[in-house]
């Protein structure tokens, strides 16, 4: 199927049925990747140590800051493509393509030879000690050398769902994990290479998958394809890129904030195990969130053409389709995780002292996460229709608004267990906020 039968689909199949055939294959990449984290740290925890993991927590914001310009691109391209396939304008949707590729080129390289420059002051700042600077150091210089392999392997990946290819995007992902896990056991279980082996084993596999999609965006019969002119930038692209793009990348931005004053909480807290039982429960919580997170990459091209060829109707049904779905799976996750938290805490660790913090977070941080879906989703709607304030404001309530705060406050009257609480308690806050304001803009859709 080419570019231009799979964009026309978009407006005339339906919903439900798009929405798996997208979201399906969307959900297995992300999970595939979710899997693969936790073999990761699984791998760096067994046989490197329990300080090994307290390291890699720290690297978190740093990553969540280059997934940050990544996601402003990817995200922000994507929705733009999208909605020119649905108004039938080919030509400046392949202008995009290649802005694209210019943009994660620069941003990537900038944002690398920075980092690495200031690598062991902002690991300080991010919460590193003495004890875990060299873990996580060894980590993020690999990484980073690789940062514009990272951007661009993301950005083609937002492209191909957007084009209408979203099989090929979940056969780059899993690939990229397949190949991840295999690099792993060459690298940290037969190398020995440590910390440092898992992070080439990243960039290896994520290398290999991007020539890959470059391999599938060179084919000339396809509606879409890199082909000569489409590189130089153009302002009113990329400003249209960054002015949606700029949602994600404050979502990514914010919880890289978060993520550095957590760290540093934690370490005031709980010590360096403090840190290790945070990375343990994020890395839990982002297994499920994974699943939402496929689920708005399925619904973000139905939403950005129906909405370009005004077909609202098929538009809020999307919407609906996906709160449901993203709830259902985050129900599950709270289920698991309620039930079974120390079983679910000894796959990353056997340290006595860690598991019980790790078990003992994870039901904190899980408490109400079965209605954080609908928030995620209700974020990313307004995102691909181009409602840019609205979703900056969503992305922003939910951590920075609320979380930073109850944070700060909380520990201050009860310790550790008030700082794990304090993220339950500003995920209620940030739905609360939410849903009110989802179903104030329906009704102006309603109206049309």
């Amino acid at each position: 199927m080419d570019n231009k039968q799979a964009a026309l689909e978009l407006g005339q199949k339906p919903v439900g049925q798009l929405l798996w055939q997208y979201a399906l294959p969307a959900m297995v990449a992300m999970t595939a990747s979710s899997l693969y984290n936790i073999i990761d740290r699984a791998f760096i925890g067994q046989l490197v140590g329990p300080e090994a993991i307290a390291g890699l927590g720290i690297t978190f914001p740093l990553m969540n800051l280059s997934g940050a310009f990544g996601a402003g691109v990817g995200v922000g391209a994507s929705t733009c493509i999208s909605v020119k396939l649905g108004q039938k304008d080919y030509e400046t949707a392949e202008h995009t393509l290649g802005n694209t590729v210019t943009l994660n080129l620069i941003i990537g390289a900038a944002f690398m030879v920075v980092c690495l420059l200031l690598l062991d002051p902002i690991l300080r700042f991010f919460g590193a000690s003495d004890a875990t600077l060299p873990y996580a150091r060894e980590f993020m210089q690999v990484i980073l050398a690789g940062n514009v392999v990272t951007h661009m392997y993301f950005g083609m990946n937002a492209v191909l769902r957007a084009a209408g290819k979203p099989r090929q995007a979940m056969y780059s992902v899993l690939f990229t994990v397949g190949m991840n896990i295999l690099l792993i056991l060459v690298f940290v279980w037969w190398m020995r290479l440590g910390i440092r082996g898992a992070a080439l084993a990243t960039i290896c596999a994520q290398s290999m998958a991007l020539c890959w999609q470059f391999w599938l965006f060179s084919n000339k019969n396809e509606l879409l394809h890199l082909r000569r002119g489409i590189y130089r930038l153009k302002a009113n692209l990329v400003k249209n890129i960054l002015a949606i793009g700029i949602s994600p990348f404050l979502m990514n931005a914010t919880s890289c904030v978060i993520v550095i004053f957590m760290n540093n909480q934690f370490v005031r807290y709980g010590g360096d195990m403090g840190v290790g039982a945070y990375s343990i429960a994020n890395s839990v919580v982002m297994v499920f969130f994974m699943f939402v997170i496929g689920v708005t990459q399925g619904m973000q091209p139905i939403v950005g053409y129906n909405y370009g060829a005004e077909k609202y109707d098929r538009m809020l049904r999307c919407l609906w389709l996906s709160i449901a779905a993203a709830t259902a799976i985050l129900l599950t996750g709270w289920g698991l995780s309620m039930a079974f938290p120390r079983q679910i805490a000894r796959i990353f660790t056997t340290d006595p002292t860690l598991l019980e913090m790790s078990a003992h977070g994870l039901r904190w941080d899980m408490l109400v996460f079965f209605i954080v879906g609908s928030q995620a989703v209700t974020t990313n709607f307004f995102q691909c229709i181009g409602k840019v304030k609205i979703s900056i404001f969503l992305s922003l309530s939910r951590q920075l608004i609320l979380l930073l705060p109850m944070a700060y406050v909380m520990p201050l009257v009860w310790g550790l267990d008030g700082l794990w609480a304090s993220m339950p308690a500003s995920d209620f806050g940030s739905w609360a906020m939410t849903i009110p304001l989802l179903l104030w803009y329906i009704k102006k859709f309603k109206k049309h």
